[in-house]
């Protein structure tokens, strides 16, 4: 997904945030387009909190209905130094990529695609999509992977389940009631991430990595982390010193996503759809991708974003820069 803001901020990743056991993270709305936008929810980044982890982005949306909004439909456009995770809850999305890779993005099924060097992609609604749910998230890539080649992962979970409860993991791995499940999607980075299903009145324990940060985005129903209550669409986190997430549901159904990882302890600098470390190589990105889609004049020699195939609709420039320097910060640990 583009962030599609027309005026992004950098992300300033050094703010002092509380040391709560659980730190409760609010969303913006952000209107993805014109007037029938669909708004999406977003609890990273924020001024409260920049990383979980390498999770350094995520929008939660819908349920939509995209006769009213006109949904998703993303046009192509680029990425560097990350990787982008989308999970559905319903509906499905056209994926396709200027490394070549098409695929429908499907309910219960992770697509992974790694830009490292650089990407473009787009991102459109099927036809016969009438709901639209789910979220879309980013991680940054360490330094050692993010000039990498481009790769794109599909993954279906099989669920575990126990009395009240299911858990589709689909990266990393988690531990509940004695039953384990490890995802084989490949990351650069310790990283976890889940969705998890609770019928009321149900309590259960997720075995975690003591060493890596969590989360908890709460979509739907009434939720405790930690014995700390979440509201739908908070994004609960939990520092790294933590073996265990206690989950409570309240009187309805719990729909949920744990993301976690080990802390990324880099300097990283985000700015619209692209993840680096310095003002000078973000400048260097934004001006590549606007002369290889002829909106700005450049040199367009390096074709760092690839060629798409003739008659797609046309690219989506990037914003104009801000006029302050960009400066890369540290996550606080």
């Amino acid at each position: 997904m583009s962030n599609l803001e027309h005026n992004p901020a950098e992300v300033n990743c050094s703010e002092v945030t509380s040391h709560a056991e659980v730190e409760v993270l609010t969303p913006r709305e952000v209107p993805l387009g014109g007037p029938r936008a669909m708004t999406v929810f977003r609890t990273l980044p924020q001024k409260q909190r920049s990383l979980i982890g390498a999770w350094c982005f995520l929008d939660h949306y819908g349920p939509d209905d995209v006769k009213a909004t006109g949904g998703m439909n993303v046009p192509r456009h680029p990425h560097t130094g990350l990787q982008t995770v989308s999970w559905l809850f319903t509906g499905e999305i056209n994926h396709m990529d200027s490394a070549g890779f098409k695929a429908t993005v499907r309910p219960g099924e992770v697509n992974l695609m790694t830009a490292g060097h650089g990407i473009s992609h787009s991102e459109i609604l099927t036809d016969g999509t009438t709901i639209l749910h789910g979220a879309q998230l980013w991680t940054a890539l360490p330094e050692h992977a993010r000039d990498m080649e481009h790769t794109f992962e599909n993954y279906r979970p099989e669920s575990l389940s126990g009395p009240g409860w299911s858990m589709s993991v689909f990266m990393g791995s988690y531990e509940i009631s004695g039953q384990r499940s490890a995802s084989p999607i490949v990351t650069h980075s310790e990283l976890g991430g889940a969705e998890l299903r609770l019928e009321p009145n149900t309590q259960i324990e997720i075995l975690v990595p003591e060493h890596h940060e969590h989360g908890i985005l709460l979509d739907s129903g009434a939720l405790q982390l930690n014995g700390h209550q979440l509201a739908p669409r908070d994004l609960g986190f939990v520092r790294a010193g933590s073996t265990t997430l206690r989950l409570a549901s309240g009187d309805e159904p719990v729909l949920a996503l744990l993301i976690g990882g080990e802390p990324l302890k880099e300097d990283i600098l985000m700015w619209w759809n692209f993840v680096g470390r310095t003002h000078e190589e973000v400048l260097a990105f934004r001006a590549q991708w606007q002369a290889e889609i002829g909106a700005e004049p450049g040199d367009a020699s390096e074709d760092r974003f690839g060629p798409f195939p003739p008659g797609t609709p046309a690219a989506l420039p990037a914003p104009a820069l801000p006029t302050v320097r960009l400066r890369p910060r540290v996550n606080p640990s």
